[in-house]
């Protein structure tokens, strides 16, 4: 009887694509409380590296290439951009950097790059760093033709920085932790604007809180009971939920649909039962007996969506 040897096992043959303007986004957020990329300093060739390092060790195989894509103005790259084009296996992808600093063409760099590896069987697995519902279709089409997909995720400070489709449709998921992007992000403090002499200082955009909290208090309040506990939702768990799906709208909703809503502070009907269904999601309980609460859920949406944006809007 013939005794054939058993064959050894196929070495993977992948590429890691990175959409660099949610790892910074992301990074910024854990790490500093902000998604500016004015207020920190990237040391991008050594975070590649150490994405780099972090695939193989999971990924037995080949890298075939390292896909950075970013944005710039014109798509004329910045000396930053221009490094990072010269790294050996690093494939530098910009799209257009508009006027107001959002990024245009990007994620359909990465679904057609995606798309066009998997169909010409140029890799087996692909890591994807990525948090958009838009890449789910690439993840699809990449599976038809046979590649795993690998998503990676930055930890986020609390909820979740990431579609749920994509998590779903991913065959393996994995976390970068604040340990791991701590070595490659510094802060720098952003320089506050004087104003030139002789121009009034405009006030700062008041809060919800600010503008209405005294009609609220009169009209909603009811006086409270020294007696009896006051009943209801926790404060802090209803501003908690306020701000993570604000946070979680920003990243899957896309930041132009998010920046329409301002300067506030009346939200659409329609966008606010949203706010109170997804924030019901996010507490398991209902918001809808405590006016009180959904003020709170209100302001909180509000400050997230204000910070995000601050400077970037007319009020």
């Amino acid at each position: 009887m013939t005794e054939f040897p058993v064959p050894l096992p196929t070495l993977a043959r992948y590429a890691v694509m990175v959409d660099v303007g949610y790892i910074y986004a992301a990074a910024g957020e854990l790490l500093f409380n902000t998604t500016s990329r004015r207020e920190f300093r990237v040391d991008a060739d050594k975070l590649i590296s150490a994405l780099s390092r972090h695939a193989e060790s999971l990924i037995r195989g080949e890298l075939l290439r390292v896909y950075w894509y970013d944005a710039a103005r014109d798509r004329v790259p910045t000396i930053d951009q221009r490094v990072i084009a010269q790294m050996a296996w690093v494939k530098l992808r910009l799209g257009n950097l508009n006027a107001r600093g959002q990024q245009k063409g990007v994620d359909a760099q990465i679904r057609a790059d995606m798309e066009a590896l998997a169909r010409h069987r140029a890799i087996t697995d692909a890591v994807l760093i990525a948090g958009d519902e838009d890449m789910v279709p690439a993840v699809e089409a990449a599976q038809a033709f046979g590649v795993r997909v690998h998503l990676w995720g930055v930890e986020p400070p609390f909820g979740t920085n990431q579609a749920e489709r994509l998590v779903w449709e991913a065959d393996t998921v994995e976390v970068l932790d604040r340990p791991f992007l701590e070595p490659y992000f510094t802060r720098q403090p952003v320089p506050a604007e004087q104003p030139a002499a002789g121009v009034p200082v405009q006030p700062s955009v008041p809060s919800p809180a600010q503008l209405f909290g005294e009609r609220h208090a009169a009209t909603y309040r009811p006086a409270p009971k020294p007696a009896a506990p006051r009943l209801g939702p926790d404060r802090e768990r209803v501003e908690e939920a306020g701000e993570h799906v604000a946070h979680k709208w920003i990243l899957t909703r896309g930041a132009d649909n998010i920046r329409d809503l301002l300067p506030g502070p009346i939200l659409p009907p329609v966008i606010d039962k949203e706010l109170l269904v997804d924030a019901e999601k996010e507490l398991g309980l209902s918001l809808r007996p405590y006016q009180e609460a959904r003020e709170w859920l209100r302001d909180a949406f509000w400050a997230r969506v204000r910070r995000e944006f601050a400077g970037k809007y007319e009020p």
